[in-house]
C-alpha cells in the first residue's frame, strides 16, 4: 500500500509579507499589520521578518510592539485583499493536485499522496516547486510542512518548517519520537492553555510522555478527548483532505472580543441578538438549519480566566435569528455569574439541509421565514448594516461597525 504524503503550506507573515508586496517602499522596513489601537483589538496579527528581528511578536499589543521598534510601520488589516490572496494561492496549488484543502487565510492542506510523479516520487522536491510558483506569482513565501496524516504535517510545519532556512520538514513515523517527542505537551496539536495546565498537573510535561501515559487511564480522565490526544502524539489522523470542507459544515458561529469590558445584562443582551442574528443569516445563505444552540463567553482577567461554554438543544431545527437569541439568551441566564465580559459567542451545530422540515402545527414560521428572506435581500444588496435593532444604535451595539469588516477586521 502506497505511503500516504499530505502538505500544510503555511504563508510566512501572510498579512505583513502581502502589505510589502503590495507597497514596494515598505521592502526594507519593519512592518505589522494590527488592529485599530484605540480599542481592545490593538494587537499584532502578523508582524514581517524585518520587525520580528526587533522582537515583535505575533497576538502581542501594539503598544509593546511600538515599544521595542520606534521606526514600526503600522497598517489596518485588509481582510478582503488577503481573502482575495488566499484563493489565488489555492489556485495555485491545485496546479499540484487537485485535493486541495484551506485550513486558515494562509494554511491550506494538499493530497499529494497520488500526485508525485512529475517529482519523481520526491516529496522535498515537490514542496520546493511550490514555493517557487507561489513566489513567483504573489510574491510571498511559503513554508511547507510534509506527513504520512494531516495532524503530522500541521506539526512539521508549525514547529520545525518554520525554523529550516529552505522552509521544509517532513514529520513521519520514522522520526516522529527523536523530532516531536521530546517537545513541550503545549506543542502538541489540539492541545490548549488549559488542557496543558491539566496535563502537567498529571506529570506529563512532553509529547513523549502523553504517548506513553495508558490509554485507558486517558479516557477515563478525558474520554474521547483524552483518547484523541494519545492518538495525536503518535501521528495518527485518517481525517482526508476534503475540497468542500468549507462547504459541509457541522456548526456556524460567530465569537466576537468586545471593546470594553460588558457588565450587565441590558448591555449583554443587545451583543447577543446581533450575534444571533449574524448566525441565522449565515445559516440561511449557506442553506442550513440547526437544532443545537451553543454559547459562550470570556472573562476580562487573563490572569483569573473565568467564562461558560454551554449548548441547548431546541424543539425543532431552525434559521431563525430571534429563536436562537432566545436560546442563548437562556443559557447565559443559567451560567453566567456576571463578572465582566471581554468576549462572547454563538454557535448553530447540528446543521441539517434546510430545503425539507418536519411542521410544527404550535408553531407557525411562514410570516418569520417570509420576514428573514426580505431582510437577507435588502442586506445582499445595500450592505448587511442596511437593517438593524434600534437596541444596535446603542453604545453596547457592535453591528455597524462589524458591517464595515470581514473576519472582525476591516474590508
Amino acid at each position: 500500500m502506497m505511503e500516504r504524503i499530505v502538505f500544510l503550506v503555511d504563508m510566512q507573515s501572510f498579512y505583513a509579507s502581502f502589505e510589502k508586496v503590495c507597497r514596494t517602499d515598505l521592502e526594507n522596513k519593519p512592518v505589522v499589520v494590527a488592529g485599530d489601537p484605540k480599542i481592545r483589538s490593538g494587537v499584532i496579527l502578523a508582524a514581517c521578518p524585518t520587525a520580528k528581528q526587533w522582537g515583535v511578536k505575533t497576538a502581542e499589543a501594539l503598544w509593546e510592539a511600538e515599544n521595542k521598534c520606534p521606526d514600526l510601520v503600522v497598517i489596518k488589516p485588509r481582510m478582503q485583499a488577503y481573502l482575495n490572496a488566499s484563493v489565488e494561492i489555492a489556485s495555485v496549488l491545485e496546479m499540484f493536485s487537485d485535493e486541495v484543502e484551506p485550513y486558515s487565510v494562509d494554511e491550506i492542506f494538499v493530497e499529494m499522496t497520488y500526485s508525485l510523479e512529475p517529482f519523481g516520487g520526491n516529496p522535498v522536491k515537490a514542496a520546493a516547486r511550490m514555493k517557487r510558483q507561489i513566489k513567483r506569482m504573489l510574491g510571498v513565501n511559503a513554508r511547507v510542512g510534509i506527513g504520512p496524516t494531516k495532524v503530522l504535517a500541521k506539526m512539521a510545519c508549525d514547529h520545525f518548517a518554520k525554523k529550516t532556512p529552505e522552509g521544509i520538514f517532513t514529520l513521519s513515523q520514522d522520526n516522529l519520537q527523536q523530532k516531536l517527542w521530546p517537545r513541550s505537551i503545549g506543542d502538541l496539536f489540539g492541545v490548549g492553555k488549559r488542557m496543558e495546565y491539566h496535563l502537567r498537573n498529571m506529570g506529563i510535561r512532553t509529547i513523549g510522555q502523553l504517548a506513553r501515559f495508558p490509554l485507558e487511564q486517558m479516557k477515563k480522565r478525558w474520554g474521547i478527548n483524552g483518547e484523541l490526544l494519545w492518538r495525536t502524539a503518535y501521528g495518527w489522523d485518517p481525517s482526508p483532505v476534503t475540497v468542500d470542507t468549507h462547504i459541509r459544515r457541522k456548526g456556524i458561529g460567530h465569537h466576537m472580543t468586545l471593546p470594553r469590558d460588558y457588565y450587565t445584562w441590558d448591555e449583554v443582551k443587545v451583543v447577543l441578538r446581533e450575534l444571533s442574528e449574524e448566525v441565522a443569516r449565515r445559516a440561511r445563505q449557506n442553506g442550513y438549519m440547526g437544532t443545537t444552540v451553543s454559547a459562550g463567553a470570556g472573562g476580562h482577567d487573563f490572569d483569573f480566566p473565568a467564562g461558560f461554554h454551554r449548548q441547548k438543544k431546541l424543539e425543532d431545527y431552525t434559521n431563525d435569528g430571534r429563536v436562537i437569541y432566545d436560546a442563548a439568551a437562556e443559557l447565559f441566564h443559567e451560567h453566567w455569574d456576571k463578572y465582566p465580559l471581554r468576549s462572547v459567542g454563538i454557535t448553530l451545530d447540528q446543521l441539517a439541509d434546510d430545503t425539507f422540515r418536519q411542521l410544527n402545527l404550535f408553531h407557525p414560521l411562514q410570516d418569520r421565514e417570509t420576514l428573514n428572506q426580505t431582510v437577507d435581500k435588502l442586506k445582499e444588496r445595500f450592505g448587511s448594516g442596511t437593517l438593524l435593532y434600534a437596541s444596535s444604535l446603542t453604545d453596547a451595539g457592535q453591528a455597524q461597525l462589524r458591517a464595515q469588516k470581514i473576519g472582525g477586521h476591516y474590508k
